[in-house]
């Protein structure tokens, strides 16, 4: 792969791992500012280096080497542009290498352009970097060798938008992504070795919209919103569809076959009609409960501006109980771009979320909150305040794929009033211990610092 001259310049002193790769000095995310302010300050902004919700997964545990792969948009210090980083936490030494650069965005400074990541039968490391329509391509990358980090090679550039990438046990890669065609609109393909790729079929296209999605064995659901009129301030109503015999055929939650693609507004993929409702839905994580039922967890609002105006927001929890959606509030938050996952252990759910505010009030991020439930979803407490006293908001918690404490959750954080360093950290599952990446390394590997 060739290295750019920033690459190289951030390379420093690391030359001695003899990688392919180059990597950076530290753990630097990057900072956005979408630019659209209102009374009370940017409709989103802030340290946005594991952004967004519809980049899927952004971290996968391999328990053959005992590792936690990750990916997140990474900057140079100081700077705002986009470099795809891939690191790896090792769980038995507890430390982590340099990351490495897999791709200079060339000054694109828009974390839109991150990546997700997963690890195919073999072991190899793929990355899907996304871009935006056909101005920024999007390309797929992957490791030299299976479980490494050190050189990656390119497979494929594409058309790609919020790639989420599955790799299904026996069968091979089912990719859903967005393509611009008509506004932001939902597509899937599949390969058995990612070499060779399907055609693409289109899932939905009816104004446009922001998806999530999430395997459960050889099924594989996702549910999104739309967007009237093509305007994305005004995303709302709930869908769900999944799949069970690798993108053959798309279903109900109940099995009922869909006519793809999706193309009406009120169609059999409904869960709720929140424009009804006079309700924004904005989409944050999709798990599945022991029976293999799918949990939606997602944001409600009732305007995309910042500030109380366009409260109250919650945290909300739809679950499929085998014979109707149910829905449940988790917890009242502050801002529509506040982040969260969900969790599933046993009969145990948690939720890892910014639902308190945080030093830079009614912006995007707050203080990280652990709610959980022991009965199915339809009450929940919050367990622990994961973070405090924080100088920056954080936000976007992540849940690795298979997560493995002690990484069980990552985000970023940052000002989203104004241009700011931003850092990575990580949680177990207690909320317990917080750990934070290092900006700067002085060696080729280090311990991430304990901070709570």
């Amino acid at each position: 792969m060739k290295k750019t001259l920033l690459a190289l310049l951030l390379l420093g002193s690391c030359a001695s791992l003899a990688a392919d790769a180059p990597r950076a000095a530290g753990y630097e995310p990057i900072w956005f500012t979408l630019g659209q302010f209102s009374k009370h300050g940017d409709k989103y902004s802030g340290g946005l280096g594991t952004y967004t919700a519809n980049h899927n997964p952004m971290a996968v545990y391999a328990p053959q080497v005992d590792k936690t792969f990750f990916t997140y948009g990474g900057t140079p210090p100081g700077k705002r542009h986009l470099l795809i980083m891939v690191s790896c936490f090792d769980h038995k030494t507890g430390s982590v290498p340099r990351p490495v650069i897999v791709y200079d965005k060339q000054g694109v400074d828009d974390p839109h352009d991150n990546a997700s990541i997963n690890l195919d039968d073999q072991g190899y490391v793929w990355v899907f970097v996304s871009g935006r329509a056909k101005k920024r391509p999007g390309f797929k990358f992957r490791s030299k060798e299976p479980y490494s980090i050190a050189a990656f090679e390119r497979i494929e550039e594409k058309e790609m938008t919020y790639p989420q990438a599955w790799c299904l046990p026996g069968q091979g890669w089912l990719h859903l992504f967005t393509k611009y065609t008509k506004g932001r609109e939902l597509y899937w393909q599949t390969s058995a070795d990612g070499k060779t790729w399907s055609a693409d079929g289109k899932l939905a296209g009816f104004g446009g919209h922001y998806q999530v999605s999430h395997p459960c064995g050889k099924k594989v659901g996702s549910f999104f919103n739309y967007h009237p009129g093509g305007d994305v301030n005004k995303r709302t109503n709930l869908y769900y569809v999944q799949t069970e015999d690798f993108g053959k055929t798309w279903t109900t939650v109940d099995g009922q076959p869909l006519e793809l693609p999706l193309h009406a507004i009120k169609n059999p993929a409904l869960v709720f009609d929140f424009a009804a409702q006079g309700k924004l839905m904005y989409t944050c994580d999709l798990n599945f409960d022991r029976a293999g039922r799918p949990l939606l967890l997602y944001v409600n609002g009732r305007g995309h501006e910042p500030g109380p105006e366009s409260g109250p927001r919650e945290f909300c929890l739809a679950r499929w109980d085998g014979k109707a959606w149910q829905t449940s509030v988790i917890a009242k938050t502050d801002h529509n771009y506040d982040m969260g996952s969900l969790w599933v252990s046993g009969n145990e759910w948690k939720v890892l979320a910014p639902t308190l505010p945080g030093p830079q009030p009614w912006g995007s991020g707050g203080e990280m909150c652990l709610w959980t439930s022991t009965d199915e979803g339809r009450s929940w407490a919050q367990k622990k305040q994961v973070t405090h006293d924080s100088p920056l908001n954080h936000n976007y918690a992540r849940r690795p794929l298979n997560a493995h404490d002690p990484f069980f959750a990552f985000w970023a954080d940052g000002n989203p009033d104004k241009f700011s360093p931003s850092r990575l950290f990580f949680c177990d599952s207690t909320g317990e211990h917080v750990r934070q990446l290092p900006a700067t390394m002085a060696t080729d590997t280090a311990v991430p610092a304990l901070v709570k």
